[in-house]
């Protein structure tokens, strides 16, 4: 008997969607099209989406589930755990926590870091997303660099991004406003939190010559890599030449044509997307896909974003649906050489959503199965469960 059959629906196979039936056994597709075998559990999807599970490989919303205000804290496990819920009834089933290691004390200190890695090595028999270690290494954080290249050579870390954020946080440092938000943040005073801004710029001149050694120990680990807010096409370069092949939120247009000469995956937000802009007035993301200029749409700060996104595209005649939802699957999937999912095929992971579409840009999941576990549902009406039970997360 087969373990799960998703019977009827509008499938995402090979660009195009077409009716068809799934069968999904031992974590993996292994049918597809007319299926005459009964299954454990049954999905009905006649007048539904068929897609693949949702591929994020930028997501920070779980900050807000460690700290929901500055300075309260939560346990890691709690965080971790209603993230994942978060994640999955959103149609996420590979998610990339991005957690911020910064020269900073607090939510972006490497104590937090330190939390995070271990907690995700730890849960992650318990969480239904594939859940990975994305770390983004504040470039001028150097008292870091060690305990990040043992981290590599372990292999807990999954993705690996440069960021720069020291010329904002300087300039910020006179908007009273930023400012009182940065220090919360760090929970220290705003004396102790200037003079230590001005330590860390004393040591400008060790940075390149760290993230150089940082960028030699990923490639040693076939760890891919990825830099954030490139601003200029010659640091887009700088970044390709030491093998970070992926540019996440370049701030222009000018930069992103260099990511795409290049051959980059390009990244932007979902939420730019869902929101008509991003809310920080820098590059609209739409108008970057509709220009070739977009490969994979993030959640960044919002989960349900990435499920949105493509359907605004294909209502605002950017892409067709098809196209847009490449965006958020298998483009992201070959973006991190996960060459084992993002697409509905044969032998590849059993990721796959089932998607109500009815309400144009409000799309409503029926069903989440992930690595093959009924995951998530959301309408019971449609589903037929005899036999072995499965891991659910009811609505």
């Amino acid at each position: 008997m087969i373990d799960i059959l998703i019977t009827g629906g509008r499938a995402l196979l090979g660009g195009r969607f077409q009716e068809a039936s799934l069968s999904l056994e031992e974590g993996q597709i292994h049918g597809l099209g007319a299926i005459d075998r009964a299954g454990r559990v049954e999905i009905d999807a006649r007048g539904l989406l068929v897609l693949p599970g949702i591929v994020d490989l930028h997501g920070d919303a779980f900050e807000r589930q460690m700290m929901p205000r500055p300075g309260v804290d939560f346990p890691i496990d709690v965080a971790l755990i209603d993230s994942d819920r978060q994640a999955i009834s959103n149609g996420i089933t590979t998610v990339f926590h991005a957690t911020t290691w910064s020269w900073e004390p607090g939510l972006r200190s490497g104590e937090n870091a330190t939390r995070l890695v271990e907690g995700i090595e730890l849960l992650r028999p318990r969480l239904l997303a594939d859940t990975r270690f994305h770390l983004r290494h504040e470039i001028y954080n150097l008292d870091a660099e060690e305990q990040i290249a043992a981290w590599l050579d372990a292999g807990w870390i999954d993705l690996l991004a440069f960021n720069d954020h020291m010329d904002n946080t300087v300039a910020l440092l006179d908007n009273p406003k930023k400012r009182t938000r940065m220090i919360e943040r760090t929970g220290l005073s705003s004396e102790a939190f200037d003079d230590l801004v001005d330590n860390v710029l004393s040591r400008a001149s060790q940075v390149l010559d760290s993230v150089s050694r940082l960028a030699q120990a990923a490639r040693d680990m076939k760890v891919r890599m990825l830099s954030h807010d490139d601003e200029t096409p010659a640091a887009r370069e700088a970044y390709r030449a030491q093998g970070v092949t992926i540019a996440e939120f370049p701030v222009n247009e000018e930069t992103a044509r260099a990511a795409a000469a290049g051959n980059d995956a390009i990244v932007f937000g979902a939420p730019n997307v869902v929101r008509g802009g991003s809310h920080t007035g820098w590059t609209n993301a739409s108008e970057m896909i509709g220009k070739g200029l977009c490969s994979v749409l993030a959640s960044d700060y919002y989960y349900p974003a990435p499920l949105l996104a493509p359907f605004r595209l294909a209502a605002d005649g950017v892409l067709p649906l098809a196209r847009a939802w490449d965006l958020v699957s298998a483009a992201p999937a070959r973006a991190c050489g996960l060459d084992d999912r993002g697409v509905l095929a044969e032998a590849q992971r059993a990721d796959v959503l089932v998607i109500d579409d009815t309400e144009p840009m409000r799309p409503r999941i029926v069903a989440v199965v992930a690595a093959g576990r009924l995951a998530y549902i959301g309408d019971a009406d449609r589903i037929s469960i005899t036999g072995v039970p499965h891991s659910i997360a009811a609505e």
